[in-house]
């Protein structure tokens, strides 16, 4: 069973969403995912700027097995990605906890409750 987090908020796709003190979020992909996915090879991350819609594919992670979009967890403005991971994309399979692919600042913070806890995460994912 991959591990999951009980302070993140979760997604059906597969992202994980950790609210910063500030407000903004910071988003990755789940353990399971990564492991589904296996060795991850390139990812491509939005910019900073951009402003998304909740559930619009905004990133693309690629393994040796697939490519799979990664989708935006709520409506908002991205503000950061992290580079790290593009420079170095098998460190998603090292902790996908740890490397957080983008940060997002959510037009409502309120959006997040709306998003599966880690027992409703697990229940999605069987």
């Amino acid at each position: 069973m991959s591990k999951l987090q009980a302070d993140l908020r979760y997604t059906a796709s597969h992202e994980w969403v950790r609210t910063e003190a500030d407000g903004s979020l910071t988003v990755g992909i789940t353990d399971h995912a990564q492991e589904a996915l296996g060795d991850v090879v390139f990812l491509e991350l939005p910019d900073a700027g951009r402003v998304v819609a909740a559930g619009e594919s905004i990133a693309v992670i690629e393994s040796v097995k697939a490519a799979s979009d990664i989708y935006a967890p709520v409506a908002g403005e991205i503000i950061a990605n992290n580079q790290d991971a593009v420079d170095a994309p098998e460190s998603v399979n090292a902790d996908a906890y740890a490397a957080w692919l983008f940060k997002i600042k959510p037009a409502n913070a309120a959006d997040v409750d709306a998003l599966l806890d880690a027992a409703g995460y697990e229940a999605a994912i069987g």
